[in-house]
């Protein structure tokens, strides 16, 4: 691991000054990501800002009903919030379904959401990745390439984005608040991580220097019918190979609202947008959940050992939306 030094920011102003003047400074919370990367080699930050004596360790319920998730909030913490429980039961089964107790104990809100979008061959250094090394090329192209993306990748990488927690927020409509060398804004969860275009090496839409304080989730009645499913290899400490974190409002039968993001198929959380729409004032039957899913995954393209993940989603998407609805009945 390449020396580095090491600075405990009081304050987000002098968080923001130590990294923003150093393009080598990097934000460190729980490290969970970060760390790993630098053993391997892949990150070799000059300096690291430890910022989680900053004071971003509640949930707080707003007047407005909004709900605020401060960024160093650990992941177990805020799975077992009586409030995400409650009324954003899809964040907490997320938050449960990443990593291992261990990690969650230990990852941070701001971190999980900034960890790299990655697979095993960004992982390993003797290998060709456009993300480690841009213009290298793309090992998973021809390689191994079963975990890889099937909707919004390029010819440059068909990695996937790796939180759970990420595919719910986006499904919740959550905002990212930021602060930065040039104050304060306001990033919704959809568009803070990237696709990978030209430029795979970069992840999120921040600009250096630039800091998570919090993640706001909207008062959103119905997302207290809300789930989280994912499908992986094994039962913990695995990425998914499809996951559906999914929200209905349910009325007489018929869907009046609906929030889909799925994880595991592309370089960002992907917002199913196409599925929405054809769930939105239809009736809550088989047909109409096979053919929200067939709208989603008409623009898949899919690579030499992934085609599974297309009828996988379909009947995960299915089984996650018809759980939803019956739940109105009973």
């Amino acid at each position: 691991m390449k020396p580095f030094d090491y600075q405990r920011a009081t304050d987000a102003d002098s968080a923001i000054s130590l990294v923003s003047g150093d393009p080598e400074a990097r934000y460190i919370g729980g490290g969970t990501n970060l760390v790993d990367h630098m053993k391997l080699g892949i990150a070799e930050p000059g300096k690291l800002v430890d910022i989680t004596r900053l004071p971003y360790d509640s949930v707080e319920s707003l007047p407005d009903g909004r709900v605020r998730i401060g960024a160093t909030v650990r992941n177990s913490d805020l799975a077992a919030e009586p409030v995400i429980r409650q009324r954003y039961p899809v964040l907490a089964q997320a938050l449960l379904s990443g990593a291992s107790g261990q990690l969650r104990n230990l990852a941070t809100t701001g971190g999980n959401l900034l960890q790299r979008t990655r697979c095993s061959y960004f992982q390993d250094v003797t290998t060709p990745c456009n993300k480690r090394e841009p213009g290298s090329g793309c090992s998973a192209l021809e390689g191994w390439n079963r975990h890889h993306a099937v909707l919004g990748a390029s010819e440059r990488c068909v990695a996937t984005h790796p939180s759970d927690m990420a595919v719910a927020l986006a499904a919740l409509d959550a905002d990212v608040l930021v602060e930065g060398p040039d104050g304060q804004r306001t990033v919704p969860v959809t568009e803070l991580h990237r696709l990978p275009g030209d430029e795979p090496e970069r992840d999120t839409v921040l600009r250096h220097g630039e800091l998570v304080t919090a993640v706001e989730l909207p008062s959103l009645p119905f997302a207290s019918r809300s789930r989280y499913r994912k499908v992986r290899d094994r039962a913990s400490f695995a990425f998914a190979l499809v996951s559906v974190a999914a929200a209905v409002e349910l009325v007489e039968g018929t869907i009046t609202d609906v929030r889909i993001a799925l994880g595991g198929l592309a370089h960002k959380p992907w917002r199913a947008t196409e599925a929405e729409r054809v769930l939105r004032g239809a009736p809550a039957t088989e047909e109409t959940f096979r053919a929200a899913a067939d709208a989603e995954l008409a623009a898949a393209r899919t690579l030499r050992d992934n085609e599974f993940k297309v009828p996988m989603t379909r009947n995960t998407l299915a089984s996650v939306l018809r759980e939803l609805t019956r739940q109105e009945g009973s």
